[in-house]
């Protein structure tokens, strides 16, 4: 499984971070179209530590360049042919790695040194012409630099890596309009600023390697796969895929990009190389990081307990995607949060159920909450005729506490098709589903009501949802992605009319 030094890689030019559990608070201390409050037009609108949901990274930018092969455009071959600061000509800007090049020769210069500078503009777009509880258009962004520091080019001992990021978001979100439970945006909230990475990363050697820092369990654990450069699950616009399966991080402690908790995990490779590997991992969990003027915290305050992941990974394929035997990865994990919180009782708020009845409900205290989930994802076929053209495939189950999770059984898969055409190798169109159903315990308390005359209610079952995209590159560093998606039970019960989603998202890699 990849390092956090990876993650950081991805960051800058690979793929945009998906994190948000995507959504930043508001300015009431809240995460916005997330966090708890009295209305209930979210899953994060949950507990306190549900708050921190949506995280996942922005939307994979723009395919990083990989070696020319057969039938391969020069957009593949991307790389800085002026060393002025601006590019000899259109057809040379357009084949840079990066939309800003190489700063006249200081980026390469840099690098050698040991500092690796990037930046992105990600954007999220939705609107919902039919369905719902009434049709709106969203607008969300986020802006981020990465800072990643070779510390043995800068001070000539192996001493590890060290990565610092900053990001920041703005815009609202359509899912609190919808209602949904699961965003079809992967970002929005509150205009912050805020810390999304400090870290140092230790290879120690061929079987062990460390991190340490500000960090989140989401790109360390449950989290995606590269196929040929790009992040597997953040082909798709929706939260309830992007970054990783949502409900891990809306039924514990788990924390999401880009908020940043203090943490440490540690990587054993039994074999000394990367075909398997069992992680194990710390990190505070803390419902409040979320929060607009927690963008910089740094300390335990608000901490409810402590996140504690553990993960297996057998992982096959050969040095890259476009040669040796297709990629493979099966993941298998669990976690346990120490944190005391509300059992699912304390949810029904979600599903716009009278405030009358809310007070028979039976809440209580749960101390401890644990869940586990399995991942799978292969390449299915390569092209012999170009290499840079293929099929990827993933897939995974998640499974919550069922005395706290509102969605204790989570199910997605998705299918992308990397170069569409012959003329359009980075090119991807991607199909993908998720499944989330709510906690029979909400359900059966819900039918009770009615059973025993309540009205006015709906009895919450599941909300599923479908996604159908194409990802068009004109250029490495520009990713322009129309899509559609379509909600079943949007909010979990059949109160609206199923939405149809239109989206559409923009990356840009500095």
């Amino acid at each position: 499984m990849a390092s956090l030094g990876l993650v950081c890689a991805m960051t800058s030019g690979l793929t945009l971070r998906s994190g948000e559990a995507h959504a930043q608070a508001s300015s009431t201390g809240t995460t916005e179209g997330h966090a708890g409050s009295s209305n209930p037009q979210s899953l994060h609108q949950k507990s306190n530590a549900r708050n921190r949901v949506r995280t996942i990274r922005p939307a994979p930018k723009p395919v990083t360049p990989t070696p020319a092969g057969p039938g391969t455009s020069d957009l593949s071959q991307a790389s800085t042919t002026d060393e002025g600061f601006l590019p000899a000509s259109l057809h040379d800007w357009m084949k840079q790695s990066t939309m800003t090049g190489n700063w006249g020769g200081w980026r390469p210069w840099l690098t050698d040194k040991g500092v690796n500078i990037t930046g992105h503009y990600f954007q999220d777009s939705a609107g919902n012409p039919m369905g719902g509880k009434s049709q709106n258009v969203r607008y969300a962004h986020e802006i981020g630099l990465n800072f990643d520091f070779d510390l043995k080019k800068l001070t000539g001992y192996s001493i590890g890596l060290f990565h610092f990021i900053v990001t920041s978001r703005a815009g609202q979100g359509l899912g609190a309009k919808l209602p949904a439970l699961n965003s079809p945006q992967e970002i929005y909230g509150s205009p912050t600023v805020r810390l999304s990475l400090l870290s140092w990363e230790m290879h120690w050697n061929r079987y062990v390697a460390t991190t340490v820092g500000e960090i989140n369990s989401e790109t360390d654990f449950e989290t995606w796969s590269m196929y040929w450069g790009m992040n597997n699950y953040c082909q798709f616009q929706t939260n309830a895929i992007c970054g990783m399966p949502q409900s891990i991080a809306y039924n514990s402690g788990y924390g999401y990009y880009p908020t940043a908790h203090p943490g440490a995990w540690v990587k054993f490779y039994p074999a000394g190389n990367d075909h398997y590997s069992i992680q194990f991992g710390v990190y505070s969990a803390d419902p409040t990081i979320g929060n607009t003027h927690n963008g910089w915290k740094l300390n335990l305050h608000g901490a409810t307990g402590t996140f504690l992941p553990f993960q297996l990974v057998w992982h096959q394929g050969g040095k890259d995607d476009y040669s040796g035997p297709l990629q493979t990865n099966i993941k298998i994990g669990g976690y346990w949060d120490t944190s005391q919180v509300n059992n699912v009782y304390s949810q029904y708020g979600l599903f716009e159920i009278p405030s009358n009845y809310l007070v028979s409900a039976p809440t209580a205290k749960v101390r401890g909450r644990f869940g586990g989930w399995f991942q799978f994802d292969r390449m299915i076929q390569r092209d012999a005729a170009d290499s840079h053209r293929g099929t990827s495939f993933f897939a995974s189950f998640t499974w919550g506490d069922p005395r706290t999770a509102v969605a204790p059984y989570f199910v997605d898969w998705g299918l992308t098709r990397k170069g569409t055409f012959k003329n359009r190798p980075d090119d991807t169109v991607s199909l993908g589903m998720k499944f989330l159903w709510v906690n029979a315990k909400i359900s059966n308390w819900v039918a009770q009501l009615q059973k025993d005359g309540a009205t006015g209610l709906y009895r919450p079952s599941g909300e599923h949802a479908i996604e159908l995209n194409y990802g068009w590159r004109p250029t490495p560093w520009l990713l322009i992605r129309p899509g559609a998606q379509y909600i079943w039970s949007t909010g979990g019960t059949n109160r609206y009319k199923n939405p149809l989603i239109l989206d559409f998202e923009t990356g840009i890699t500095f």
